[in-house]
Formats: C-alpha cells, structure tokens, sequence
C-alpha cells in the first residue's frame, strides 16, 4: 500500500507556533559555528517565517471587534 506524504498540505501553523519556530531560527544563527550556508538558509527560513507571522498579525486586527453603544460586538471599521 502507497503511503500519503501530505506535508504539505498540513494545517498552517498557529501564530504561537510560527513565533517559536522563529526563536529555534534565531537561535541557530546565534551559533558561532554555523556555516556560512546554514546561516543563509536559516536567514531564508527566518525571513519566511516572519512575513507569516506579519500575516496572521494583519488577519487578527481586521477582525478585531468593538462594543456598539448598544453593548453588542460588531467589526470595527475605519469609517467611524
């Protein structure tokens, strides 16, 4: 029987998820002994991982919501 290999088609990760990965990145950069293509590919990853996280974070605040006078929940809007 065939295995599935869908990786790829995982759930994306949480915000929490991406920010840790961010710090494990980080701190492989930190290592004085990376080689200078560790380093490169790291930075890549990185760099990947915080636009991700800069997208989530833009996800979040559009869907953020305010108290109406009336106490309900509705989406806030820059047409206030």
């Amino acid at each position: 029987m065939a295995q599935k290999k869908d990786t790829q088609k995982q759930a994306p990760l949480t915000l929490e998820e991406n920010f840790e990965r961010l710090e494990e990145t980080l701190g492989r950069l930190e290592d004085e002994d990376l080689s200078l293509e560790d380093a490169f590919t790291a930075y890549s990853e990185g760099m990947a991982l915080l636009k991700a996280c800069n997208e989530q974070i833009d996800r979040v605040e559009k869907k953020v919501l305010k108290l109406s006078q009336d106490g309900g929940l509705e989406e806030l809007d820059n047409h206030d």
